[in-house]
């Protein structure tokens, strides 16, 4: 099946608290992604070592091939239990996907996690097992294009009570904004956002419990092509240019010298747009055939800034209005965020003396820096890139 999981998660902390008692761990392997949200006891710097410690030790085992029942073992027998309130140390929710559909998920003592398929809210065939003395649900599964999945912590479904709510919000009324909201196909980042920006509103921004909420959505294998820099022999022109055309996915081209060369081989016209839309980066241009056309060091630069925002701070409502914005950084970097799970990159190593450092060897350009960067970052949100030398 050609899948790929896009995941995001957006935590609120308990009102007056410095750390969070949730955690989520996210992990990508060649096969399969892996999801863990732990739920610390209590809140604060303990739930959060406790949180921490479960997620880490789970997701760490799964991956080098344990089973759960190994994990929980070993979670049960690291970890105390609270000797005043005889309570777990952590709850928690595992989700494993793997590539070709097959999803498998165990909980314990968290909400159930939220499936929905085509706008309507799947159950899922839960079995109960008991795993080293604890008690937890399983379920096996396949999933589609446009499923989307939430794990939850408990303080999400008792957002606003006795505030806002009598009873608080609810999984059946969780269930029911995620399954109005998913169906707008927004991707997993924004969905998270919404999602615990509803559930902030309903504490009226006074969290009464840490809140987590854990976004897969499953997505069709989308790719990417960015053509950037003039190659080292011009000779290599048309052969760069046909390489980029063949590769199926969206087109963008970064560089002016680039989409010269592109222009020339395709024999279009380059249409410049005198829209300045941010004062600090160069307007647009457009070529027949191609999603994006933009200016190279200057556009790459902020591109790799808006990306690093991404994975570096808690992205909010303003992150995403910048992401939104009507320039060339904020259309790459939402290209490459929301609508890329495949990138291919097409670079030319002719060396432009304008992108050059004096300070740097010769063969450090800046642009190449920038590229570099930018490949770091893509591989950090779990996409894959694949790239050829010119």
């Amino acid at each position: 099946m050609n899948i790929h999981i896009d995941a995001a998660y957006k935590s609120l902390n308990k009102y007056g608290e410095q750390l969070c008692g949730d955690k989520v761990d996210i992990v990508r392997t060649a096969n399969s992604t892996i999801i863990v949200l732990a739920d610390g006891l209590g809140s604060g710097v303990k739930a959060n070592i406790l949180s921490t410690l479960t997620s880490r030790i789970i997701s760490t085992m799964l991956v080098e091939g344990a089973t759960v029942e190994q994990a929980v073992e070993t979670i049960v027998s690291t970890l105390p239990v609270c000797n005043v309130r005889k309570m777990a140390y952590s709850t928690f929710s595992i989700l494993h996907i793997s590539n070709d559909g097959q999803g498998y998920l165990v909980e314990f003592d968290n909400p159930f996690c939220i499936f929905i398929r085509d706008g309507e809210i799947l159950k899922l065939p839960y079995e109960y097992k008991e795993y080293a003395g604890k008690g937890v649900y399983e379920t096996k599964f396949t999933v589609m294009p446009g499923d989307v999945l939430a794990m939850i912590s408990d303080g999400v479904v008792y957002a606003g009570v006795g505030a806002t709510l009598n009873f608080g919000w609810t999984w059946e009324s969780v269930a029911a904004w995620l399954a109005n909201s998913a169906s707008e196909g927004l991707s997993a980042p924004r969905l998270a956002l919404s999602l615990s920006q509803a559930v902030n509103e309903l504490y009226m921004d006074k969290p009464g419990d840490d809140a987590t909420v854990t976004i897969a959505r499953i997505a069709t294998k989308t790719a990417v092509n960015i053509l950037t820099g003039p190659p080292k022999d011009r000779d290599k022109d048309h052969e760069m240019v046909r390489d980029f055309m063949r590769s199926p996915g969206s087109k963008a081209i970064c560089g002016g010298t680039s989409a010269n060369i592109v222009s020339r081989e395709l024999h279009r016209e380059i249409k410049t747009s005198l829209k300045y839309t941010d004062p600090t980066l160069p307007p647009t241009a457009s070529i027949h055939g191609i999603d994006l056309v933009t200016e190279g060091v200057l556009t790459l630069s902020r591109t790799v800034e808006i990306l690093e925002k991404y994975q570096d701070t808690d992205s909010d409502l303003y992150y995403f209005r910048n992401l939104d914005k009507d320039n060339g950084a904020s259309k790459l970097a939402k290209l490459l965020l929301e609508d890329c799970t495949h990138l291919r990159l097409f670079i030319g190593t002719a060396i432009n003396p304008a992108h050059q450092n004096p300070n740097l060897p010769s063969d450090l350009s800046i642009k190449q820096k920038l590229i570099d960067q930018l490949i770091e970052q893509v591989e950090k949100m779990g996409k894959k890139v694949e790239r050829t030398y010119y």
